[in-house]
C-alpha cells in the first residue's frame, strides 16, 4: 500500500500546484470538493474494512479453503461470480472484501470471478440499467456477459496457478 499512497500523494501535490498556480483559487475549490467527497465516502470505507477484517477472523480458513479456496475449483469461482454479482456498491465496498476473504484464504480464481460478477453482473445496478437503457438493451448485455465471471475465474486458475 506504500507505493499506491506515494503515488497519489505526488499526483495530488502536483494537481494542487497546478490549482494553486492558475491563481483563481481553483486549489481551493478543489480542497472543498474532496473533503466532500471524503465525507461522503469514508463511513462506507470504514464499514467495508471492518466488514473485511471480520470475515478474515468469524470464517474458518478450513472453511474458506473447502468453498472458495485454491481447490474448491467450479463451485468457488461460482459462488465468487455470484457472491460479486449481489455485492452492492462501488469498489470501496468491493476491493475490502476481496482482500479480506484473500488473506482468509480464498483462491484466486474466486476472487476474479468475485471481481469479474461485481463488475459485469451487478444485480443491485440492474434496476437503474433497465430504467435508463431500457429492458432490451440490459437482457442483450447480461446474455453476452454471463459467461464472463466463470470464465475469468478459470483463466486466472489456469494462467496463474500459484495466483
Amino acid at each position: 500500500m506504500l507505493i499506491p499512497t506515494m503515488v497519489m500523494a505526488i499526483l495530488a501535490a502536483v494537481a494542487l500546484y497546478i490549482g494553486y498556480s492558475k491563481g483563481q483559487g481553483q486549489h481551493i475549490a478543489g480542497l472543498k470538493m474532496g473533503g466532500a467527497m471524503i465525507l461522503e465516502i469514508f463511513p462506507l470505507l470504514v464499514f467495508a474494512l471492518i466488514l473485511a477484517g471480520m470475515v478474515q477472523v468469524l470464517i474458518s480458513q478450513a472453511f474458506i479453503a473447502r468453498w472458495v479456496g485454491s481447490e474448491s475449483g467450479f463451485r468457488g469461482i461460482m459462488i465468487g461470480s455470484l457472491a460479486g454479482a449481489l455485492t452492492p456498491g462501488g469498489p470501496f465496498v468491493c476491493m475490502p472484501l476481496v482482500a479480506g476473504l484473500i488473506k482468509a484464504g480464498a483462491g484466486s480464481g474466486t476472487a476474479v470471478a468475485y471481481i469479474t460478477g461485481w463488475s459485469v453482473w451487478a444485480i443491485a445496478r440492474l434496476p437503474l440499467e433497465i430504467g435508463l437503457l431500457g429492458p432490451r438493451f440490459t437482457f442483450v448485455r447480461l446474455s453476452c456477459s454471463l459467461l464472463l465471471p466463470p470464465l475469468a475465474g478459470w483463466m486466472a486458475i489456469i494462467l496463474f496457478p500459484k495466483g
